[in-house]
């Protein structure tokens, strides 16, 4: 008689641990953002509160795409399907608390509401898709590194791509802050290192 040893890791994919999960991405979002708000408001200008927002764009960025991937112990498709749902739950929790309780307190003016003629709904999409856009690249990336990488190993590279064209549009002089250079570096950085990685396991 023999027995069939199940893998050390499998993909976590089941309803309870995506939204789980998810609500904490959201939830997690959140913080990040009324962190932001605040550094924004209270804190002198000058580099250092654009750094410390920075910071907080990496941070949060980081979180939302990596650990989706790491929750749902993703190593195969399924796996990174999973994380990509993770994302999409997190997105729509956080338009619940932006909604709910940001808005009513005025948390910040948000001035993209004026492109839509005053209605939020037509950017709120476009933020559930990017959640769901980063967390499936990042569960990708989770997949394909080597078992048991850590969060920091994994995301180091994303990180680094996203500081060195933050760098070079400073260089440049790319009229933009380095918070928004930093999360489009970290945007452009995600997707080409999710390609690379998929191509050399291939």
């Amino acid at each position: 008689m023999s027995a069939t040893l199940a893998p050390a890791t499998m993909d976590r994919t089941d309803v309870r641990n995506i939204l789980t999960g998810g609500t904490k991405i959201g939830l997690a979002t959140a913080v990040a953002v009324v962190l932001y708000l605040w550094a924004s408001k209270h804190l002198p200008a000058g580099g250092a509160r654009v750094g410390v927002e920075a910071l907080l764009v990496l941070v949060a960025g980081t979180a939302v795409t990596f650990l989706p991937g790491r929750w749902c112990a993703s190593r195969s498709v399924e796996g990174i399907a999973g994380a990509a749902g993770m994302g999409l739950w997190g997105g729509i929790v956080f338009t619940v608390v932006d909604i709910v309780f940001l808005r009513p307190f005025k948390a910040y003016p948000w001035t993209w509401d004026a492109i839509g003629g005053g209605s939020t709904w037509w950017y709120l999409p476009i933020w559930w898709m990017f959640g769901t856009f980063l967390a499936w690249m990042g569960g990708t990336l989770v997949a394909r590194a080597p078992e048991g990488a850590s969060l920091a190993r994994t995301a180091a590279p994303v990180l680094i791509g996203a500081v060195v064209i933050a760098v070079v549009a400073r260089l440049a002089g790319i009229d933009a802050t380095l918070p928004v250079t930093a999360g489009a570096g970290f945007a452009v950085t995600l997707p080409v290192l999710a390609v690379v990685a998929l191509a050399r396991r291939a």
